[in-house]
């Protein structure tokens, strides 16, 4: 069911795939959710104005951004690629990070509005750019979190590149921003070069419900930044969440994205009402994203029927009342003495539930190898070859084949590599949680 109503916002579809069926004693609902937004013909402009987008770009700029000297220059031209993808109208700025966090432009603790002069403005000021110095991530999100803060626009992001470790500052002091910008803007993180950390860098997109990769080579980065620019300068509705209303007596187990990347929910819950909770999704343009929803629902007897789940996408209001409710669809649990009908698995339950394990399998298989765990490693990997084989992930497969040797990728038999570069490495780990979609 869809509620197109809301001026200024997108269509928002909702289809829930699911075997509705239980055993006698059966208490657990699994379905996948899939949630569409769609854009009219010409909508990005006049569903979104350009003032209601916000954006602050954080450039490295510590020392180790001059080994090699170009790595600088590269994230400098990056930069000015990003700036020439804003719409006029967008609210931004850039700031550079060291152990502190600095505005490079516009500066005086605002956003500069994006038109020809201010970013020509930007870029003149891109060139003073120099590395040296520390890296304190967690003090750039915070000057981010600020500055966007002074901007009521409802799309709120920051892009953040980094090519070196968060040295300068405790763990718990990154993990503290983090908390703190949560749900106050969505960024995308990248890692240029291989001198990062990439459980850092992938942390930072999931807390802030963003994208993170890596750029191996410094002179994609421009490329990369264009096309991060240009995909937020697509989004036209920002905070909207995913509510989820069970009935009494049933509770949610878990809520995960799954499509276009496996990022889990659950903990992210914010109470909405009696027995009604919402999970963020940050903000959509015209695009579809799969979502696995397991509810536990009290016992009943064969030939009972009941709503397991109510799931709807809602949109705050400016004036607290209300949310506006987007679209909506429901997840059913019907009790049957047929084995053949209640042992069904759903095609998209089954897809996916293997993509998340593919995730952990790569996850767990790299640990694994760093420590020296060779035959740990090689059954976790060995796995991931095999499920990635059988759900068709082609790009995953290639990673993969770049850290062991597959001897059979139907049986999962492969050998670890002697030597693997760290570029093949990171770069699987890095995308370990993207996923393919279920073919239909």
């Amino acid at each position: 069911m869809a509620d197109s109503s809301k001026p200024g916002v997108p269509r928002f579809d909702v289809e829930v795939y699911q075997n509705a069926h239980l055993p006698e004693g059966g208490r657990d609902v699994n379905a996948i959710v899939t949630v569409t937004a769609t854009a009219g013909a010409g909508a990005v402009a006049a569903a979104q104005p350009a003032s209601d987008a916000a954006v602050v770009v954080m450039v490295d700029c510590s020392g180790s951004m001059d080994y090699p000297p170009a790595k600088m220059r590269n994230a400098r031209d990056a930069t000015a690629a990003a700036i020439d993808a804003l719409r006029d109208g967008v609210a931004f700025a850039v700031v550079s990070g060291t152990h502190q966090a600095h505005e490079t432009y516009p500066g005086g603790g605002r956003l500069a509005v994006a038109d020809a002069t201010t970013r020509a403005q930007a870029k003149e000021a891109l060139r003073k750019l120099s590395a040296g110095g520390g890296t304190a991530i967690g003090t750039w999100l915070r000057l981010a979190d600020r500055l966007l803060s002074s901007s009521d626009a409802s799309i709120r992001h920051g892009i953040l590149l980094t090519d070196g470790r968060n040295e300068h500052e405790e763990p718990d002091a990154l993990r503290a921003a983090l908390d703190t910008c949560a749900g106050r803007f969505t960024c995308d993180a990248r890692g240029v070069g291989t001198d990062w950390e990439v459980k850092e860098v992938t942390g930072i997109a999931s807390a802030l419900l963003g994208t993170a990769d890596i750029v191996a080579d410094p002179a994609g980065l421009a490329e990369d930044f264009t096309g991060m620019m240009e995909a937020v300068m697509g989004k036209e509705v920002g905070d909207v969440s995913l509510r989820v209303w069970t009935p009494q007596g049933a509770e949610v187990r878990f809520v995960k994205q799954v499509a276009p990347a496996v990022e889990d929910l659950t903990d992210r819950r914010q109470e909405a009402g009696p027995r009604s909770g919402d999970y963020p999704t940050g903000s959509w343009g015209d695009e579809s994203r799969d979502y696995h929803l397991c509810v536990r629902v009290p016992s009943a007897e064969v030939g009972r029927e009941m709503l397991a789940a109510r799931v709807s996408l809602v949109l705050p209001t400016p004036d607290g009342s209300s949310p506006h409710v987007l679209a909506q669809g429901l997840v059913r649990a019907v009790w049957t003495d047929d084995l053949t009908v209640s042992t069904a698995i759903n095609p998209q339950v089954a897809h996916y539930t293997g993509q998340a394990e593919l995730a952990l399998a790569i996850q767990q298989g790299l640990d694994l190898r760093k420590a020296g765990d060779v035959d740990g490693a090689t059954a976790k990997l060995g796995r991931a070859v095999q499920l990635a084989s059988r759900s068709g992930h082609e790009d995953t497969a290639k990673l993969l084949a770049k850290v062991v040797d597959v001897v059979d990728a139907a049986t999962g038999t492969v050998r670890l590599k002697a030597k693997v570069s760290e570029e093949a490495e990171m770069t699987l780990e890095t995308r370990s949680t993207k996923t393919v979609r279920v073919k239909k």
